[in-house]
């Protein structure tokens, strides 16, 4: 680095210098010497630095560090041995495929992170350090799963061992493969890609194949590697599952079954729908069969899932609860009906459903205005008729919002019906808040950003009122006495005498009335919306609320027996008197989803932007074309 000194240098120091001169030098680079230091403090202020010498962000280094060179794991591609999309099926598509819908030119999408500023040197090292402490429990369950569970479905992370629940194509393998991406995992990343290759997807562990789950984790996990790696075997393989979820449409109606029969496709007889589905099971194959078109320019895809919407579209408001739709409906025979049940909610069995609403916007940029209108109307309905305001002894504190459960009870005498809400919430449903602050930015709507704080704090407070720091699985919470302001932004009072009269549970803190399933099984629906809420506000306040929950879960879940999570048979326990028990489980979605949410929420926000991506409700980031 350094040069040797030429020879004759130490002659130079003898010549005689005029004193006079070397004061002159002297003074004359002090002041240059301040005004090029003041120099550099301007330039620094004003972000020159920034200008001249920009940092190169994350998002860009990460890419280079993934994508650059040779995998690691060379692989070979096998194909599946059935080619599903050579099949004949019994009831062909006699309509043209419907083209996937075009923005105008010049169309401008609104921008839907929050434009952050530059982070002290302090904050950054506080948020690394967070940041690393997701990623070393993600590497301590990856590790677990491939040690114990490699290529099945799901880790047993008490008994050491492994599952097949979901068809036996490794569900937590290819669910995790964009988390290895994006926490920079590069050696367990390319071994995942080279076991993927591998995977035929005519040979399942049961012959009846869940058409939802396979399309959120498997087609899901694969379009969202894809997208991220370009690694073109993962595309392939998800165009092959691809053409097998669309068998699932192979119906009179042309509408998709619950669960696809493997060997009915096999023999051409067509598949057979069932006479009652929940509602998330066809409300949520928009967004994976969407970006297949997108990414393959083959609109079949699409076009299986545009008749789904249509029909969403022109029952919305002929339900009992127009906006709503019922949580069980009926796709079998000549017509569907989606308008005719009587309980509506946006927990288990419907949620995803109406979080693909706004999605599926994004992810078209708009260019439905049927889909638009949909989420608007999902939007409003939801607030007037779903959301309660709790009593809490906090009342400074609550600014907060629950999701219950409406049912409609008929009056034979009136022949009117009548709304009664029920309390009763559940960890599924706190995924709405982030829904309804992704709408807010999407449709310019202030009102849905002011919701979706309200309702991701009820979820945060029921995190924080538990002795474990963790939400049961489903509970119920005593509502504001009717007539309070319960969708304003006054909160109630804190009542003891109402409280006292309540019929409760013994044990619960304050506010809680039941709490009728007490596990906490990994699930990501808080941390989902707490991140939500912090890419699109920058409010501190979600960023340590996100920190708080990931100290609670990691605390909580990590199984001795082998690093695993596993989930907790009950939240309510205090870990300082007794111990926290565990189950034997661990999902796909506790590294898929939860602990990407975590870690997300500690990343530069160039990391999967929420202007760039449209995460599936497996948290698969799908890039969104720029037009």
């Amino acid at each position: 680095m350094f040069k040797d000194k030429p020879q004759g240098t130490s002659r130079l120091r003898t010549l005689p210098r005029p004193h006079a001169t070397i004061s002159w030098i002297g003074k004359n680079s002090e002041r240059l010497l301040v005004a090029f230091t003041l120099s550099l403090v301007v330039f620094y202020i004003v972000g020159g630095f920034e200008r001249a010498f920009p940092v190169v962000p994350e998002s860009v280094r990460l890419e280079r560090h993934m994508n650059t060179g040779q995998a690691l794991y060379p692989y070979a591609a096998v194909k599946s041995s059935i080619e599903w999309s050579k099949l004949k099926p019994r009831y062909p598509n006699k309509q043209s495929p419907t083209p996937l819908p075009a923005t105008e030119p010049g169309t401008t999408h609104p921008p839907i992170q929050h434009r952050f500023k530059r982070e002290s040197g302090h904050d950054r090292k506080r948020r690394d350090a967070r940041r690393r402490a997701v990623r070393d429990l993600t590497i301590k369950s990856w590790s677990a799963y491939r040690k114990y569970a490699w290529k099945k479905d799901a880790l047993l992370p008490l008994s050491a061992t492994g599952k097949d629940q979901l068809s036996g194509w490794a569900a937590t393998l290819v669910d995790s493969l964009d988390t290895l991406w994006i926490m920079g995992l590069r050696e367990e990343f390319d071994e995942a890609v080279a076991a993927v290759a591998e995977i035929d997807f005519a040979n399942s562990s049961s012959p009846m194949i869940n058409i939802f789950e396979t399309n959120i984790r498997y087609l899901g996990g694969l379009l969202a590697a894809y997208d991220l790696s370009k690694r073109d075997v993962l595309l392939q393989k998800a165009i092959e599952l691809g053409d097998l979820i669309h068998a699932g449409f192979d119906t009179p109606t042309r509408m998709p079954v619950d669960n696809i029969n493997l060997l009915a496709i096999k023999s051409g007889e067509g598949q057979m729908i069932e006479p009652q589905v929940v509602s998330a099971s066809p409300g949520t194959l928009s967004l994976e069969l969407t970006h297949l078109s997108q990414l393959t320019g083959d609109p079949k895809y699409y076009s299986a899932i545009a008749r789904l919407n249509t029909l969403f579209s022109v029952s919305q408001n002929q339900t009992l609860l127009p906006g709503l739709f019922p949580m069980y409906i009926s796709l079998w025979g000549p017509k569907p009906d989606v308008i005719s049940g009587t309980r509506f909610t946006l927990g288990g069995g419907a949620d995803s459903m109406y979080e693909y609403l706004p999605k599926l916007s994004q992810l078209l940029n708009n260019a439905a205005p049927s889909l638009v209108s949909l989420s608007h109307n999902f939007l409003s309905s939801a607030s007037a008729n779903l959301f309660y305001r709790p009593m809490i002894p906090d009342s400074s504190a609550n600014d907060i919002m629950i999701s219950g459960t409406a049912n409609i009870l008929p009056n034979p005498d009136t022949k009117t019906n009548s709304v009664q809400l029920s309390p009763e919430t559940e960890h599924l449903t706190c995924f709405i808040g982030g829904t309804y602050a992704l709408a807010g930015r999407l449709f310019s709507t202030a009102e849905y950003l002011e919701t979706g704080s309200r309702l991701t704090r009820g979820c945060v407070h029921m995190y924080k009122s538990f002795p474990t720091g963790l939400m049961p699985e489903r509970l119920t919470m005593l509502p504001c006495p009717p007539g309070s302001p319960s969708h304003a932004a006054e909160s109630c009072q804190w009542n003891q005498t109402l409280w006292d009269a309540t019929e409760k549970q013994q044990g619960l803190p304050r506010g809680f009335v039941l709490a009728t399933d007490r596990r906490y099984i990994l699930r990501p629906e808080a941390i989902e919306s707490v991140f939500y809420m912090w890419r699109i506000t920058g409010e501190p306040e979600w960023e340590a609320a996100a920190w708080d929950m990931f100290l609670a879960v990691a605390n909580a879940v990590v199984a001795k027996e082998t690093g695993g999570g596993a989930s907790v048979k009950d939240v309510t326990v205090d870990p300082s008197k007794e111990d926290v028990e565990r189950s034997d489980e661990m999902e796909s979605f506790w590294i898929a989803e939860t602990l990407k949410y975590f870690y997300l929420a500690f990343s530069p926000p160039d990391l999967i932007s929420l202007d760039k991506y449209v995460l599936n409700t497996e948290a698969h980031p799908f890039l969104r074309p720029e037009r």
